[in-house]
């Protein structure tokens, strides 16, 4: 089965920059695919999560959370109505934050930051270690995105659905 690997806070800014195509070259007898700059990879061949884990952290020129995840699970939720009915366009982007860990209990959704108001981020539901939501295209929804990780509990990485698409379509080849 494949695992999907998410890097934290890589390629941000400027800020603890590395390449990605780089590290899956290193990484080829896993069969590596990497998809974009932040740090997301589809691994093909059978490795354990803690093997993977290590060779990861030991060619990261900087500490980084990894999260890694069974492809089905990724699959299960491109193939899913997880936004249906929810706005989408070039005003509303649709993301889903990968949880380093299952926090119990979740706060109850959905959230929605700021909690009064016009809401920049609202964080819709909660699926095995996705979380699923919005934010609009504003400065204001960065900072929100920035305390996922206080709301949740847990640590996570954020990645646009378009992302999670583009890993459910390479975990299909």
């Amino acid at each position: 089965m494949a695992l999907v690997v998410f890097l934290r806070g890589v390629n941000v800014g400027g800020h603890r920059t590395f390449r990605p195509s780089a590290l899956a070259r290193e990484l080829s007898p896993f069969g590596i695919v990497n998809i974009g700059a932040a740090g997301t990879f589809v691994v093909r061949k059978p490795v354990s999560r803690t093997r993977l884990r290590a060779e990861i952290a030991r060619r990261m020129p900087f500490e980084t959370d990894v999260m890694i995840c069974d492809g089905a699970d990724i699959a299960r939720l491109a193939a899913s109505d997880v936004f249906d009915g929810e706005p989408d366009g070039k005003h509303v982007v649709r993301f889903v934050s990968v949880m380093g860990s299952r926090r119990k209990p979740l706060p109850p959704l959905p959230i929605q930051l700021p909690s009064s108001g016009e809401w920049s981020l609202r964080v819709l539901s909660c699926r095995d270690q996705f979380v699923c939501g919005l934010y609009r295209r504003d400065m204001r929804a960065v900072r929100y995105l920035g305390q996922l990780d206080k709301v949740l509990g847990v640590s996570v990485t954020t990645r646009n659905w378009n992302t999670i698409r583009a890993i459910a379509g390479i975990l299909q080849m």
